[in-house]
């Protein structure tokens, strides 16, 4: 459902979500090494992520990168997913057709819209507070 990019894109900003209410910045390594992705491809996904306003980078000794604590309510999963894939998950065709709409649906269209619906209802309510709680408690995990 999402690219290789975004699902590390999710994990990135959930590992930097996580450590941001204690103050503590993230640095590039540490993120790529906790999400299980090779450091160039991290850096890449978190330049979208800072560039898009969904994470703060600030360089120097001191540096990494974070998110401030009165975002992670605002932030909500939808704003990761056109941050990185942009719209095409809200818009396009379940196969991939061009032309597929309510007057020439593609064999899966009826099927596919009412689950594209629900999907994009989970992305527009779920914060970044939310799944970062739920990793702090223990209730999920980021990499197994």
């Amino acid at each position: 459902m999402f690219s290789k990019a975004c699902e590390y894109g999710i994990r990135a900003i959930l590992c930097i979500a996580a450590q941001s209410p204690q103050g503590t910045r993230m640095v590039l390594p540490e993120i790529a090494k906790a999400i299980g992705s090779p450091v160039p491809f991290t850096a890449k996904i978190l330049q979208q992520l800072a560039k898009s306003n969904l994470v703060q980078s600030n360089k120097g000794p001191n540096g990494g990168f974070s998110i401030p604590e009165k975002d992670l309510e605002r932030i909500k999963l939808k704003d990761l997913v056109i941050a990185i894939d942009g719209e095409s998950l809200f818009t396009d065709c379940g196969l991939g057709l061009k032309t597929c709409n309510e007057e020439a649906p593609c064999p899966i269209h009826h099927t596919f819209k009412p689950i594209r619906t629900q999907i994009i209802a989970m992305l527009e309510t779920t914060s970044l507070k939310s799944l970062s709680e739920q990793l702090e408690t223990g209730d999920t995990v980021l990499k197994v």
